[in-house]
């Protein structure tokens, strides 16, 4: 009896063991069966594969100058720069293919035996660590999944790698990866890490550069040759010997790099001409939008030229040396189709963003007077034969007995019946007053607008002095006067003269269209006018030595001076100030600061600088003539008639040698 018990416990465990089993067993298919789900539900959830041209990739854009000088990179969170697997060394893709994926072109964009050799890794370590994937996985992981390290995502890896392996090229795989990985010091690609490391294009990349760009995909960070330096060589050593037992190269090529140090040579990431490259930039935003600047891979070639810069930046040293003087800025624009050829500021842009070339609005004191002058001529007025009493006058403004503006010379001179053209040689405010009473200050507004000033302005009687709400920039009083020296064709300020696209097609070409702001006529006499000045009036310092015309300019309180003027090939204006205070630069270098001092010194050495190589040439002489008239106005005493005898003594064009402590000649500014 008790041996019969035995044999049933026997039977009663042998069956209890063979229904855990049944139960594991079952527990397993269930396992399979949704582990096979998961899978179809995350290939299910997976984007379908396309070719994913490379044109899709965010690419740096350039900025270049007009003598091809590379002036800033723009990208937004990858600088990249797409180039053809035919423009990348055969050493890097050896190299890239000894370290990354040996068995690359073997495989089918899986290797099953570099995923057993991770997978005995993951279990040594116990835990799910990165590694096994092949090249083709790595551009599917750029391209399509997120770097999230996890059982989805390997398998997501996997099968896009093989579908894409079946649309593509082996070598269009390495292209596109190569286009892509990341190498550190936010270089993606590798022309871009090139160009980074070592100052070069890709192509130009020896051995030992390039197994050192194909060490630092694995860990960028860790294996930087800016921030670790012997990690990066460890790490190229290693690259090399990897392609030496692969027979890419020989082991005595292996041999003789190693002990080499890594010579970098980056290209640095300043960014040259800041001022004009931000000019640049809000001007490309404006027109293709921020995205396709910053990824898009522009080409932008502009007119800035280096040597006309450094010619403005050493005119503005040479006079404004001390750290305490005020700023400066210099524009100058080829009247004959608006480039700017040079947009200097004084002020660091480390510390000090705003450009005051192009955003500064400051009041332009006399520099305004030629544009009455422009449309008293416009209506017949020869500035010869037109005059008025150089006196301090009190005009009615129409508002009652306080509404008065009363206008006087600065240093309170005055010189009786003055032409038209005496007054601006001493830049009379009482004469000017007067005329833009009698053409209109409206007219003189519509003149300024149609020259080139773009800021909002008043038709206020002060206009004639300068008197403005918001102010103009030197950029606006360059083209105002670009305008003049071109005969009367305004030309619209232009920065960009070409774009292209990543892959060399032509996107924009500047092509200037003048338009006519006044006849050429009057601006040929108005220029006559503006040489004269140069030639024995207030802007005789920036007197070059050859036909030019310009005019001085200061506010009465002293805090902006200004030189604008031209010759037929350049007009350029300069401003002085302090840029955020209103402050009277009343003690610079121990004296005042006035538009015929320092502004008309650095416009003149500017000038000779910019235009050392360029035959001297006049104004040429106007096809239409001006039809002179009298002028008629309320203040107007005669025109077009004989000078009065009553005009006083010969020295009206100025008053020479009479100077200040600092050489700053005094005027009426």
């Amino acid at each position: 009896m008790p041996r019969r018990r035995r044999r049933n416990k026997r039977k009663t465990n042998r069956f209890y063991f063979l229904g855990i089993l049944g139960f594991l067993g079952l527990v397993a298919l269930m396992a399979a069966a949704f582990g096979i789900h998961r899978v179809l539900a995350i290939v299910d959830d997976l984007p379908s594969i396309d070719e994913h041209d490379l044109s899709s990739l965010g690419q740096t854009s350039k900025i270049y100058a007009a003598d091809g000088t590379l002036l800033a990179e723009v990208f937004g969170t990858e600088n990249r720069t797409v180039v053809p697997l035919s423009s990348i060394p055969q050493d890097l893709v050896d190299a890239t293919i000894a370290i990354e994926d040996e068995r690359f072109y073997e495989h089918s964009g899986v290797d099953l035996e570099a995923i057993g050799r991770a997978a005995m890794r993951d279990i040594t370590h116990g835990e799910l660590a990165e590694g096994g994937s092949t090249i083709t996985q790595q551009l599917v992981k750029n391209v399509y999944v997120t770097d999230e390290l996890s059982f989805s995502r390997k398998i997501a890896e996997a099968y896009l790698a093989t579908e894409l392996e079946k649309k593509i090229s082996k070598e269009t795989i390495l292209e596109r990866y190569l286009n892509t990985i990341y190498y550190g010091e936010n270089a993606y690609g590798v022309e871009a890490a090139a160009q980074t490391y070592f100052g070069k294009s890709v192509s130009e990349l020896g051995l030992a550069e390039c197994a050192t760009l194909a060490g630092l995909p694995n860990a960028p960070s860790a294996s930087s040759p800016v921030q670790y330096p012997q990690e990066a060589l460890a790490r190229r050593n290693v690259v090399l010997q990897k392609m030496a037992d692969l027979g890419y190269i020989t082991q005595e090529e292996a041999d003789r790099i190693k002990p080499a140090a890594i010579e970098l040579s980056p290209t640095g990431s300043g960014v040259v001409e800041p001022y004009f490259v931000e000019y640049v930039k809000q001007e490309l935003v404006d027109k293709y939008g921020p995205e396709v600047l910053y990824e898009g891979g522009l080409r932008v070639y502009t007119t800035i030229e280096p040597q006309l810069q450094q010619a403005g930046l050493d005119a503005i040293q040479a006079t404004l040396y001390d750290p305490a003087d005020p700023a400066a800025a210099i524009v100058a624009i080829d009247p004959s189709n608006g480039h700017i050829r040079a947009m200097v500021s004084s002020q660091d842009f480390a510390s000090y963003k705003f450009n005051l070339a192009a955003q500064g609005k400051r009041q332009p004191g006399s520099t305004f007077k030629p544009f009455v002058l422009t449309a008293a001529v416009e209506k017949g007025a020869n500035p010869k034969r037109t005059y008025y009493m150089s006196k301090q006058i009190d005009i009615p403004m129409g508002g009652g007995e306080s509404s008065v503006w009363s206008v006087h010379t600065y240093d309170y001179k005055y010189f009786g019946v003055s032409s038209l053209e005496e007054a601006m040689l001493r830049s009379d405010n009482t004469v000017y007053a007067q005329l833009v009473m009698d053409v209109g200050p409206d007219k003189t507004r519509d003149i300024a607008k149609r020259l080139g000033i773009q800021s909002e302005m008043s038709a206020n009687p002060s206009i004639a002095l300068g008197g403005l709400g918001q102010g103009v920039s030197p950029l606006e009083m360059a083209s105002a006067y670009a305008t003049l020296a071109a005969g009367g064709m305004y030309n619209k300020p232009t920065a960009v003269t070409r774009v292209e696209l990543p892959n060399g097609e032509v996107d924009y070409i500047a092509d200037p269209t003048p338009t006519k702001a006044v006849s050429d006529g009057v601006a040929f006499v108005v220029t006559d006018v503006l040489k004269a000045d140069i030639e024995k009036g207030t802007s005789s310092r920036a007197n070059i030595g050859r036909p030019a015309a310009g005019k001085t300019g200061s506010t009465e309180n002293l805090q902006d001076a200004w030189f604008v003027g031209y010759t037929p090939n350049l007009s350029t204006s300069v401003w002085i100030g302090y840029p955020d205070e209103q402050i009277p630069m009343t003690n610079v270098h121990g004296g005042s600061v006035w538009g015929g001092g320092f502004p008309a010194t650095i416009w003149k050495d500017f000038m000779l600088s910019a235009l050392k190589d360029v035959p001297a040439s006049d104004f040429p002489a106007p096809k239409e003539q001006v039809d002179f008239k009298r002028l008629q106005g309320r203040y107007v005493l005669f025109s077009g008639g004989d000078k009065p005898e009553t005009t006083p003594r010969d020295d009206v064009y100025g008053r020479e040698g009479e100077e200040d402590e600092a050489g700053q000649e005094p005027s009426g500014e």
